[in-house]
């Protein structure tokens, strides 16, 4: 949208109205402003309230991230997905209805380009990697690896991919 704004010195200054589609905010932008920086819109989908709001917390905890929606299964996830359009969907495997395979392959037949990330308790063996690839994923980690998921993000967010290694040499004490 533009419009012109009329200064009391009877002068006239035009600008630029955006929309952030994140949450419908509109921004003022003067001729030759820069525009302030769209973040990152990142949708969690996980069936325990209490890993969506750690996932939430560490998401937004980076610069430049929004969590722009959560789901609480795969069947939330789609309608989310479709409603919020995010720039990245994480994705728990176990949910209930619809788990987070059978949630990315019919997001990924909206959208093949999205980038999601799949999260498990499991470990992330070669098997489940083909699975998560074959189902639309571009990385999956392992609950247990919390902090990854950071890097996970960062790296799908350059349009790589980021599977977590099987690490057969690591003892868990």
């Amino acid at each position: 949208m533009n419009g012109i704004v009329r200064k009391a010195t009877g002068g006239t200054i035009m600008y630029q109205l955006q929309v952030c589609p994140c949450a419908g905010r509109r921004y003022r932008r003067e001729p030759n402003a820069q525009l302030p920086s769209m973040a990152v819109r990142i949708l969690i989908a996980d069936d325990d309230a209490s890993i969506r709001r750690l996932l939430r917390r560490l998401i937004e905890s980076h610069e430049g991230w929004t969590v722009c929606g959560d789901a609480h299964d795969g069947q939330d996830a789609i309608g989310k997905a479709t409603q919020l359009h995010p720039d990245i969907i994480v994705l728990d495997l176990a949910m209930p209805q619809m788990n987070g395979l059978q949630a990315a392959r019919a997001i990924s037949r909206q959208n093949p380009e999205l980038p999601m990330l799949l999260l498990t308790v499991q470990q992330v063996s070669k098997e489940l990697t083909n699975e998560a690839l074959h189902a639309g994923f571009k990385g999956a980690i392992s609950k247990s690896t919390g902090s990854e998921v950071v890097k996970a993000i960062e790296v799908l967010l350059q349009r790589q991919s980021f599977f977590q290694p099987v690490r057969s040499d690591v003892f868990a004490w």
